[in-house]
Protein backbone atom coordinates (compact mmCIF):
# COMPACT_ATOMS: atom_id res chain seq x y z
CA UNK A 1 0.00 0.00 0.00
CA UNK A 2 1.57 3.36 -0.86
CA UNK A 3 2.07 5.50 1.69
CA UNK A 4 3.43 9.46 2.42
CA UNK A 5 6.94 10.37 3.95
CA UNK A 6 6.20 13.20 6.01
CA UNK A 7 8.30 16.01 6.97
CA UNK A 8 9.37 14.56 10.69
CA UNK A 9 9.91 16.66 13.42
CA UNK A 10 13.72 15.99 14.24
CA UNK A 11 14.62 18.86 17.20
CA UNK A 12 12.27 20.57 19.64
CA UNK A 13 12.39 24.08 18.31
CA UNK A 14 11.81 22.17 14.62
CA UNK A 15 9.11 24.32 12.51
CA UNK A 16 10.51 23.19 9.49
CA UNK A 17 12.83 21.09 7.78
CA UNK A 18 14.89 21.74 4.45
CA UNK A 19 15.85 18.71 2.52
CA UNK A 20 19.45 18.92 1.95
CA UNK A 21 19.69 15.85 -0.24
CA UNK A 22 17.57 12.90 -1.18
CA UNK A 23 19.51 9.48 -1.23
CA UNK A 24 17.45 7.87 -3.47
CA UNK A 25 15.74 8.85 -6.86
CA UNK A 26 12.51 8.37 -7.87
CA UNK A 27 11.97 4.47 -8.82
CA UNK A 28 14.65 3.18 -6.59
CA UNK A 29 13.87 0.89 -3.99
CA UNK A 30 13.50 1.67 -0.70
CA UNK A 31 13.73 -0.72 2.31
CA UNK A 32 12.42 -0.36 5.60
CA UNK A 33 15.35 1.61 7.66
CA UNK A 34 17.08 2.87 4.93
CA UNK A 35 17.75 6.07 4.80
CA UNK A 36 16.06 8.36 2.21
CA UNK A 37 17.16 11.70 3.00
CA UNK A 38 18.87 14.09 4.52
CA UNK A 39 17.30 16.51 6.15
CA UNK A 40 18.38 20.20 7.74
CA UNK A 41 16.97 21.31 10.89
CA UNK A 42 17.64 24.58 12.70
CA UNK A 43 20.14 23.12 14.63
CA UNK A 44 21.81 19.87 12.73
CA UNK A 45 21.75 17.82 9.65
CA UNK A 46 19.34 14.36 9.95
CA UNK A 47 19.54 11.25 8.02
CA UNK A 48 15.76 10.13 7.66
CA UNK A 49 14.86 6.87 7.24
CA UNK A 50 12.22 4.93 5.86
CA UNK A 51 10.32 1.97 7.69
CA UNK A 52 7.80 0.93 5.01
CA UNK A 53 9.53 -1.12 2.12
CA UNK A 54 8.49 -0.29 -1.83
CA UNK A 55 9.50 2.00 -4.80
CA UNK A 56 10.19 5.89 -3.69
CA UNK A 57 7.15 6.29 -6.39
CA UNK A 58 7.44 10.31 -6.26
CA UNK A 59 9.36 13.26 -4.73
CA UNK A 60 7.30 16.27 -3.53
CA UNK A 61 10.08 18.32 -2.45
CA UNK A 62 13.32 19.19 -3.85
CA UNK A 63 16.60 19.57 -2.50
CA UNK A 64 17.08 22.85 -1.21
CA UNK A 65 13.07 23.15 -0.50
CA UNK A 66 11.71 23.28 2.86
CA UNK A 67 8.47 21.96 4.14
CA UNK A 68 6.91 22.17 7.35
CA UNK A 69 6.01 19.46 9.63
CA UNK A 70 3.55 17.16 8.82
CA UNK A 71 3.56 18.10 5.37
CA UNK A 72 4.54 14.88 2.70
CA UNK A 73 7.64 15.07 1.11
CA UNK A 74 7.46 11.79 -1.08
CA UNK A 75 5.50 8.76 -1.54
CA UNK A 76 6.61 5.22 -1.29
CA UNK A 77 4.80 2.32 -3.05
CA UNK A 78 4.72 -0.45 -5.06
CA UNK A 79 6.07 -0.13 -8.74
CA UNK A 80 2.44 -0.18 -10.63
CA UNK A 81 0.64 0.86 -7.77
CA UNK A 82 -2.50 3.97 -8.55
CA UNK A 83 -0.83 6.73 -6.21
CA UNK A 84 -3.06 9.15 -7.81
CA UNK A 85 -5.43 9.57 -4.50
CA UNK A 86 -2.17 10.30 -2.69
CA UNK A 87 -0.87 13.29 -4.90
CA UNK A 88 -4.29 14.66 -4.89
CA UNK A 89 -4.26 15.03 -0.97
CA UNK A 90 -3.69 18.00 0.94
CA UNK A 91 -0.91 18.50 2.61
CA UNK A 92 -1.31 17.59 6.72
CA UNK A 93 -1.25 20.76 9.23
CA UNK A 94 2.37 21.35 10.59
CA UNK A 95 0.27 20.29 14.11
CA UNK A 96 -0.63 16.90 13.15
CA UNK A 97 3.11 15.75 12.98
CA UNK A 98 3.83 13.29 15.46
CA UNK A 99 7.32 14.07 16.73
CA UNK A 100 7.60 11.67 19.17
CA UNK A 101 7.45 8.85 16.69
CA UNK A 102 9.09 10.41 14.39
CA UNK A 103 12.42 11.32 16.22
CA UNK A 104 15.09 9.44 17.98
CA UNK A 105 15.02 8.01 21.49
CA UNK A 106 17.11 11.59 22.37
CA UNK A 107 15.66 13.77 19.87
CA UNK A 108 11.98 13.71 20.87
CA UNK A 109 12.61 14.51 24.32
CA UNK A 110 14.27 17.80 24.54
CA UNK A 111 14.11 20.03 27.07
CA UNK A 112 12.18 23.25 26.46
CA UNK A 113 13.49 26.38 26.77
CA UNK A 114 10.46 27.68 29.19
CA UNK A 115 10.55 24.62 31.33
CA UNK A 116 10.80 24.80 34.50
CA UNK A 117 14.21 25.27 36.25
CA UNK A 118 14.46 22.29 38.27
CA UNK A 119 13.86 20.35 34.58
CA UNK A 120 16.11 22.77 33.14
CA UNK A 121 18.95 22.18 35.74
CA UNK A 122 18.13 18.46 35.72
CA UNK A 123 19.09 18.33 31.62
CA UNK A 124 16.53 15.81 31.55
CA UNK A 125 14.73 15.00 28.39
CA UNK A 126 10.77 15.69 28.67
CA UNK A 127 8.12 13.62 26.81
CA UNK A 128 5.81 15.13 24.20
CA UNK A 129 2.37 15.42 26.56
CA UNK A 130 0.06 13.37 24.56
CA UNK A 131 -2.10 16.66 24.10
CA UNK A 132 0.34 18.15 21.33
CA UNK A 133 0.63 14.60 19.74
CA UNK A 134 -2.29 14.27 16.41
CA UNK A 135 -5.41 12.71 16.64
CA UNK A 136 -5.01 9.19 15.42
CA UNK A 137 -7.31 8.68 13.00
CA UNK A 138 -5.41 12.03 11.48
CA UNK A 139 -2.04 10.38 11.97
CA UNK A 140 -3.21 7.40 9.39
CA UNK A 141 -3.99 10.41 7.05
CA UNK A 142 -1.17 11.80 7.51
CA UNK A 143 1.63 9.84 7.91
CA UNK A 144 0.83 6.17 7.93
CA UNK A 145 4.52 5.44 7.53
CA UNK A 146 7.12 7.71 9.74
CA UNK A 147 10.25 8.01 9.62
CA UNK A 148 12.89 7.91 12.16
CA UNK A 149 16.42 9.76 11.83
CA UNK A 150 20.17 8.88 12.55
CA UNK A 151 23.58 10.76 11.68
CA UNK A 152 24.19 11.11 8.72
CA UNK A 153 26.77 9.54 6.76
CA UNK A 154 27.49 10.13 3.10
CA UNK A 155 28.68 7.84 0.44
CA UNK A 156 31.80 8.13 -2.68
CA UNK A 157 34.19 6.25 -4.81
CA UNK A 158 37.53 5.08 -4.50
CA UNK A 159 39.76 6.00 -7.57
CA UNK A 160 39.53 2.35 -8.04
CA UNK A 161 36.49 1.60 -7.63
CA UNK A 162 35.77 0.27 -4.69
CA UNK A 163 33.20 2.05 -2.18
CA UNK A 164 34.17 4.74 0.10
CA UNK A 165 32.11 5.58 3.45
CA UNK A 166 32.52 9.03 4.60
CA UNK A 167 30.76 11.05 7.42
CA UNK A 168 29.65 14.33 6.42
CA UNK A 169 31.26 16.04 9.38
CA UNK A 170 34.68 14.28 8.03
CA UNK A 171 33.91 15.29 4.61
CA UNK A 172 33.07 18.93 5.09
CA UNK A 173 36.56 18.65 7.25
CA UNK A 174 38.47 17.07 4.93
CA UNK A 175 37.45 20.09 2.52
CA UNK A 176 37.75 22.73 4.91
CA UNK A 177 41.35 21.52 5.74
CA UNK A 178 42.57 20.41 1.93
CA UNK A 179 42.49 17.15 3.32
CA UNK A 180 42.20 14.04 0.38
CA UNK A 181 39.77 11.67 1.40
CA UNK A 182 41.85 9.01 -1.47
CA UNK A 183 44.61 8.96 1.15
CA UNK A 184 43.27 8.61 4.53
CA UNK A 185 42.00 5.26 6.13
CA UNK A 186 38.62 5.07 7.85
CA UNK A 187 38.48 3.87 11.25
CA UNK A 188 34.56 3.75 11.44
CA UNK A 189 32.76 0.68 10.98
CA UNK A 190 32.93 -0.57 7.34
CA UNK A 191 36.01 1.45 6.72
CA UNK A 192 34.06 4.77 7.21
CA UNK A 193 35.61 7.66 7.38
CA UNK A 194 35.08 9.81 10.30
CA UNK A 195 35.75 12.84 12.47
CA UNK A 196 38.67 11.46 14.18
CA UNK A 197 40.39 10.05 11.06
CA UNK A 198 40.86 13.52 9.52
CA UNK A 199 41.69 15.04 12.79
CA UNK A 200 44.64 12.47 12.46
CA UNK A 201 45.21 13.52 8.85
CA UNK A 202 45.27 17.21 9.74
CA UNK A 203 47.88 16.15 12.45
CA UNK A 204 50.44 15.41 9.42
CA UNK A 205 49.02 17.11 6.69
CA UNK A 206 52.00 16.90 3.92
CA UNK A 207 52.16 13.15 4.13
CA UNK A 208 48.08 12.85 4.67
CA UNK A 209 46.86 15.01 1.85
CA UNK A 210 49.86 15.87 -0.83
CA UNK A 211 47.10 17.58 -2.67
CA UNK A 212 46.11 19.75 -0.34
CA UNK A 213 45.24 23.48 -1.13
CA UNK A 214 47.74 25.17 1.42
CA UNK A 215 46.08 27.85 3.59
CA UNK A 216 46.51 31.60 3.14
CA UNK A 217 47.74 33.30 6.16
CA UNK A 218 48.66 36.45 4.52
CA UNK A 219 45.55 38.76 3.21
CA UNK A 220 45.79 39.44 -0.02
CA UNK A 221 44.73 42.75 -2.56
CA UNK A 222 41.66 41.24 -4.62
CA UNK A 223 42.22 41.57 -8.32
CA UNK A 224 39.73 44.25 -9.65
CA UNK A 225 39.04 44.22 -13.53
CA UNK A 226 40.09 47.37 -14.83
CA UNK A 227 36.79 49.41 -16.10
CA UNK A 228 36.30 51.29 -19.41
CA UNK A 229 36.97 54.68 -19.48
CA UNK A 230 33.41 56.61 -19.32
CA UNK A 231 31.78 53.16 -18.83
CA UNK A 232 28.55 53.11 -17.34
CA UNK A 233 27.41 50.30 -14.68
CA UNK A 234 23.47 49.07 -14.13
CA UNK A 235 23.10 47.71 -10.66
CA UNK A 236 25.11 45.06 -9.10
CA UNK A 237 24.12 41.59 -10.14
CA UNK A 238 23.50 39.49 -7.39
CA UNK A 239 22.64 35.25 -6.65
CA UNK A 240 20.11 34.17 -3.86
CA UNK A 241 20.81 31.09 -2.26
CA UNK A 242 18.43 28.74 -0.19
CA UNK A 243 18.51 29.68 3.78
CA UNK A 244 19.20 27.05 5.97
CA UNK A 245 17.17 25.96 8.84
CA UNK A 246 19.80 27.33 11.65
CA UNK A 247 19.96 30.75 10.07
CA UNK A 248 16.12 30.93 9.36
CA UNK A 249 15.92 30.10 13.21
CA UNK A 250 18.90 33.06 14.26
CA UNK A 251 16.25 35.24 12.14
CA UNK A 252 13.68 34.64 14.36
CA UNK A 253 14.62 34.32 17.65
CA UNK A 254 16.81 37.78 17.23
CA UNK A 255 13.30 39.33 16.26
CA UNK A 256 11.76 38.15 19.40
CA UNK A 257 14.69 39.44 21.28
CA UNK A 258 16.12 42.98 20.44
CA UNK A 259 12.24 44.29 19.66
CA UNK A 260 9.90 43.26 22.01
CA UNK A 261 13.32 43.19 24.85
CA UNK A 262 13.83 46.36 26.22
CA UNK A 263 17.67 46.66 25.77
CA UNK A 264 19.96 48.54 27.85
CA UNK A 265 23.87 48.47 27.87
CA UNK A 266 26.94 48.80 30.58
CA UNK A 267 29.90 49.08 29.46
CA UNK A 268 33.37 48.68 32.05
CA UNK A 269 36.98 48.25 31.75
CA UNK A 270 39.23 45.98 33.70
CA UNK A 271 42.66 45.43 34.47
CA UNK A 272 43.52 41.68 33.32
CA UNK A 273 47.12 41.32 34.32
CA UNK A 274 46.50 39.03 37.53
CA UNK A 275 43.87 36.93 35.93
CA UNK A 276 46.62 36.46 32.78
CA UNK A 277 48.69 35.44 35.58
CA UNK A 278 46.63 33.30 37.16
CA UNK A 279 45.98 32.02 33.73
CA UNK A 280 49.58 31.02 33.12
CA UNK A 281 50.43 29.22 36.14
CA UNK A 282 47.51 26.99 35.58
CA UNK A 283 48.63 26.38 31.87
CA UNK A 284 52.36 25.53 33.32
CA UNK A 285 51.05 23.54 36.19
CA UNK A 286 48.74 21.20 33.83
CA UNK A 287 49.57 21.57 30.72
CA UNK A 288 47.05 19.73 29.11
CA UNK A 289 44.34 21.74 30.81
CA UNK A 290 44.57 24.75 28.32
CA UNK A 291 42.74 26.62 30.19
CA UNK A 292 42.26 29.68 28.42
CA UNK A 293 40.77 33.74 29.32
CA UNK A 294 37.47 32.68 28.35
CA UNK A 295 37.30 29.82 30.41
CA UNK A 296 38.48 32.59 33.41
CA UNK A 297 35.42 34.54 32.29
CA UNK A 298 32.79 32.13 32.43
CA UNK A 299 34.40 30.84 35.82
CA UNK A 300 33.99 34.60 36.97
CA UNK A 301 30.61 35.46 35.65
CA UNK A 302 29.04 32.39 36.97
CA UNK A 303 30.27 33.56 41.06
CA UNK A 304 28.87 36.59 40.34
CA UNK A 305 25.75 35.45 39.06
CA UNK A 306 25.43 33.47 42.34
CA UNK A 307 26.14 36.70 44.42
CA UNK A 308 23.53 38.67 42.29
CA UNK A 309 20.87 36.75 41.21
CA UNK A 310 18.22 39.11 40.18
CA UNK A 311 20.64 39.14 37.03
CA UNK A 312 20.52 35.52 36.73
CA UNK A 313 16.76 35.22 36.35
CA UNK A 314 14.71 35.71 33.40
CA UNK A 315 10.96 37.51 32.60
CA UNK A 316 8.37 35.15 32.60
CA UNK A 317 5.45 37.64 31.45
CA UNK A 318 3.52 37.36 35.15
CA UNK A 319 6.78 36.00 36.82
CA UNK A 320 10.60 36.36 37.31
CA UNK A 321 12.25 33.19 37.79
CA UNK A 322 15.22 32.78 39.73
CA UNK A 323 18.14 30.18 39.10
CA UNK A 324 19.55 28.52 41.81
CA UNK A 325 23.13 27.59 39.43
CA UNK A 326 24.31 29.63 36.88
CA UNK A 327 24.27 27.55 33.17
CA UNK A 328 26.18 29.87 31.36
CA UNK A 329 25.70 29.92 27.02
CA UNK A 330 28.96 30.30 25.89
CA UNK A 331 28.29 31.76 22.33
CA UNK A 332 30.07 29.55 19.49
CA UNK A 333 30.36 30.68 15.79
CA UNK A 334 29.87 27.87 13.29
CA UNK A 335 29.67 27.91 9.46
CA UNK A 336 26.66 27.58 9.67
CA UNK A 337 25.01 30.19 12.52
CA UNK A 338 25.57 31.16 15.99
CA UNK A 339 25.20 28.11 18.54
CA UNK A 340 25.54 28.28 22.16
CA UNK A 341 26.36 25.69 24.21
CA UNK A 342 25.66 25.47 27.55
CA UNK A 343 28.37 25.23 30.76
CA UNK A 344 25.89 23.61 33.42
CA UNK A 345 26.22 25.07 37.06
CA UNK A 346 29.50 26.73 36.11
CA UNK A 347 29.44 28.29 39.30
CA UNK A 348 30.58 24.98 41.26
CA UNK A 349 32.77 23.68 38.85
CA UNK A 350 37.00 24.19 38.76
CA UNK A 351 38.41 26.03 36.02
CA UNK A 352 39.85 22.52 34.98
CA UNK A 353 36.44 21.08 33.76
CA UNK A 354 35.14 24.58 32.58
CA UNK A 355 38.01 24.26 30.34
CA UNK A 356 37.45 20.93 29.46
CA UNK A 357 33.97 21.20 28.96
CA UNK A 358 34.42 24.33 26.97
CA UNK A 359 36.34 22.90 24.68
CA UNK A 360 34.41 19.34 24.12
CA UNK A 361 31.20 21.32 23.45
CA UNK A 362 32.43 23.75 21.10
CA UNK A 363 34.21 21.18 19.15
CA UNK A 364 30.67 19.46 18.65
CA UNK A 365 28.81 22.49 18.50
CA UNK A 366 30.99 23.02 15.03
CA UNK A 367 29.89 19.55 13.79
CA UNK A 368 26.44 19.67 14.81
CA UNK A 369 26.44 17.12 17.59
CA UNK A 370 25.24 19.08 20.54
CA UNK A 371 21.78 17.41 21.87
CA UNK A 372 19.38 19.69 22.64
CA UNK A 373 19.51 20.20 26.43
CA UNK A 374 23.19 20.97 25.96
CA UNK A 375 21.99 24.30 23.71
CA UNK A 376 18.99 25.31 25.44
CA UNK A 377 18.00 26.34 28.68
CA UNK A 378 20.99 28.85 29.65
CA UNK A 379 20.29 31.54 32.65
CA UNK A 380 23.31 34.13 31.09
CA UNK A 381 25.52 33.93 28.00
CA UNK A 382 28.85 34.87 27.05
CA UNK A 383 29.98 36.07 23.86
CA UNK A 384 33.85 36.95 23.42
CA UNK A 385 35.14 38.76 19.94
CA UNK A 386 38.34 39.34 21.48
CA UNK A 387 40.06 36.63 19.48
CA UNK A 388 38.85 38.57 16.57
CA UNK A 389 40.38 42.13 17.46
CA UNK A 390 37.18 43.56 18.56
CA UNK A 391 37.67 46.24 21.28
CA UNK A 392 34.05 46.46 22.15
CA UNK A 393 30.33 45.57 20.86
CA UNK A 394 27.05 45.09 22.31
CA UNK A 395 25.40 41.54 22.10
CA UNK A 396 21.79 40.85 21.14
CA UNK A 397 19.86 38.94 24.19
CA UNK A 398 18.65 35.42 23.81
CA UNK A 399 15.14 35.32 25.20
CA UNK A 400 14.37 34.56 28.08
CA UNK A 401 17.56 34.92 29.64
CA UNK A 402 17.87 38.33 31.27
CA UNK A 403 21.27 39.10 30.35
CA UNK A 404 24.42 38.59 27.87
CA UNK A 405 28.00 39.41 28.07
CA UNK A 406 29.69 40.92 25.06
CA UNK A 407 33.55 40.28 26.06
CA UNK A 408 36.24 42.69 23.62
CA UNK A 409 39.81 41.82 23.07
CA UNK A 410 42.30 41.86 25.70
CA UNK A 411 45.43 44.70 25.19
CA UNK A 412 48.30 46.43 27.14
CA UNK A 413 46.65 50.20 27.43
CA UNK A 414 48.56 53.42 28.96
CA UNK A 415 46.61 53.76 32.40
CA UNK A 416 47.22 56.46 35.21
CA UNK A 417 47.89 55.29 38.87
CA UNK A 418 48.61 57.88 41.15
CA UNK A 419 50.09 60.02 38.66
CA UNK A 420 52.02 57.90 37.05
CA UNK A 421 51.61 56.80 33.54
CA UNK A 422 51.78 52.58 34.03
CA UNK A 423 51.05 49.75 31.15
CA UNK A 424 48.38 47.31 31.67
CA UNK A 425 46.69 44.49 30.41
CA UNK A 426 43.11 45.67 29.79
CA UNK A 427 39.62 44.30 28.42
CA UNK A 428 36.31 46.22 27.49
CA UNK A 429 32.99 44.18 28.49
CA UNK A 430 29.45 45.88 27.75
CA UNK A 431 26.24 44.24 29.39
CA UNK A 432 23.05 43.72 27.46
CA UNK A 433 20.48 43.44 30.32
CA UNK A 434 16.82 43.37 29.64
CA UNK A 435 14.95 46.30 31.97
CA UNK A 436 12.23 44.31 32.35
CA UNK A 437 14.26 42.12 35.31
CA UNK A 438 17.34 43.72 35.58
CA UNK A 439 17.62 47.61 36.55
CA UNK A 440 20.27 49.71 35.96
CA UNK A 441 21.92 49.29 39.48
CA UNK A 442 21.79 45.94 39.53
CA UNK A 443 23.47 45.40 36.31
CA UNK A 444 26.17 48.25 37.49
CA UNK A 445 26.69 46.05 40.94
CA UNK A 446 26.95 42.66 38.96
CA UNK A 447 29.79 44.35 36.57
CA UNK A 448 31.60 45.52 39.81
CA UNK A 449 31.83 42.22 41.47
CA UNK A 450 32.24 40.84 37.85
CA UNK A 451 35.54 43.34 37.39
CA UNK A 452 36.57 42.88 41.19
CA UNK A 453 37.01 39.03 41.16
CA UNK A 454 38.41 38.93 37.24
CA UNK A 455 41.26 42.09 39.00
CA UNK A 456 41.68 39.65 41.94
CA UNK A 457 41.11 36.51 40.59
CA UNK A 458 42.08 35.07 44.11
CA UNK A 459 38.77 35.68 44.88
CA UNK A 460 37.35 32.28 43.32
CA UNK A 461 39.61 30.32 46.24
CA UNK A 462 38.06 32.36 48.82
CA UNK A 463 34.60 31.63 48.34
Amino acid sequence: MATQVVMPKLSPTMEEGQVARWLKKEGDKVSMGEPIAEIDTDKATMEMQALSAGVLRKVLVQEGESAPLGQPIAIIGEPDEDISALLKSEPAPAKEAPANEEAPAKEEAPAKEDAPAKEEAAAQPETTPESEAAPAGEQKKAAPQPEIAREVQTDGKRPNGGRMLVSPIAARMAAESGVDLNSVKGSGPSGRIVKRDIEEAMKAPQAASPGATPKLSLVRPMAVPAGQPGATYGPSAYRDEPMSEMRRTIAKRLVTSLGPVPHFFLTTEIEMDRAADMRQQINTLYPDAKVSINDVIIKVAAVALIQHPQVNASFQDKTVRHYEHADIGVAVATENGLITPIVRAADVKSLLDIATEVRELAGRARSRKLKPEEYMGATFSISNLGMFGIDEFTAVINPPEAAILAVGAMKPKPIVREDQIEIHQMMRVTMSCDHRVVDGAVGAQFLQTFKQILENPLYLFLG
